[in-house]
C-alpha cells in the first residue's frame, strides 16, 4: 500500500539536499571569486547575488556553464530606478536552471552613465532585452550589436521609465490641418487664469 507520508519525508529529503548543495556552490562561488561578488543574499526564497558590474560578464558565464549551477536561460532583464541613490541604477538578471528548477537573480548596481558589457553573446535573448532596458531607461551595453529603439520612436528624446522623465514628455506630436503633414512640438501646460473665492468656493 502506498505510504503517503514517507513519501512527503523522501520529497522533503530529497528536496532539502538538492537546494543544500545548491546553495553550498553558490557560498562557494563568494569565497572563491571575492572580487567579483560583493555579497550572497536570500529573498523571499530567491538567492540574490550582488555583482561588480566590471565582471558581469564572467560571473554570467561561470553560472551558465559550471556543471553544479547550469544556469542556460535568461527569463528576464529587470532595472529600477532611484534617483537619490549613489548608484541609481539595480539592473537585474532573473536566471533559470533547468537541471535544478531553481531562480537566480544577478544585481549589478550601476552610476547614471556607467556602461555594462552585453551578454548577447551567452545568451541570445539578451538582444532584446538589453535594447529595451537602452530605450527605457538609458543604460549602454559594449558589444552590443543592435542597439537601438524598440518601443519608441526614433526621433524620441529621453528615457521614459526614468523617475526623472516629465509624465507630459518633451514633445507632442499631432497632424497639422493646414501643413498637411504630422507636426512636433515642444510641450507647453498653460493654464486657463482664473479667479477664486477660497471661503464660498462652491458659489458661483
Amino acid at each position: 500500500m502506498f505510504n503517503l507520508k514517507y513519501s512527503f519525508k523522501s520529497l522533503y529529503k530529497l528536496l532539502f539536499l538538492k537546494y543544500r548543495l545548491f546553495f553550498n556552490m553558490l557560498f562557494f562561488c563568494k569565497n572563491v571569486f571575492p572580487r567579483w561578488l560583493f555579497s550572497v543574499v536570500i529573498n523571499n526564497y530567491i538567492c540574490e547575488l550582488y555583482v561588480n558590474s566590471i565582471y558581469n560578464v564572467n560571473v554570467l558565464f561561470f553560472l551558465k556553464n559550471y556543471t553544479l549551477l547550469s544556469f542556460k536561460s535568461l527569463v528576464d532583464l529587470i532595472v529600477v530606478d532611484t534617483p537619490k541613490n549613489k548608484d541609481r541604477f539595480e539592473l537585474i538578471y532573473n536566471l533559470l536552471s533547468y537541471n535544478y528548477n531553481v531562480r537566480l537573480n544577478i544585481v549589478v548596481l550601476l552610476k547614471e552613465l556607467t556602461p555594462l558589457y552585453s551578454i548577447t553573446a551567452l545568451f541570445s535573448s539578451a538582444t532584446w532585452l538589453e535594447r529595451e532596458v537602452w530605450d527605457l531607461f538609458g543604460i549602454f551595453f559594449f558589444n552590443n550589436t543592435d542597439l537601438r529603439r524598440i518601443l519608441t520612436d526614433y526621433g524620441f528624446r529621453g528615457h521614459p521609465l526614468r523617475k526623472d522623465f516629465p509624465l507630459t514628455g518633451y514633445f507632442e506630436i499631432y497632424y497639422d490641418d493646414v501643413k498637411k503633414s504630422i507636426t512636433q512640438v515642444p510641450v507647453s501646460l498653460a493654464q486657463e487664469y482664473r479667479n477664486f473665492y477660497f471661503r464660498t468656493s462652491w458659489k458661483k
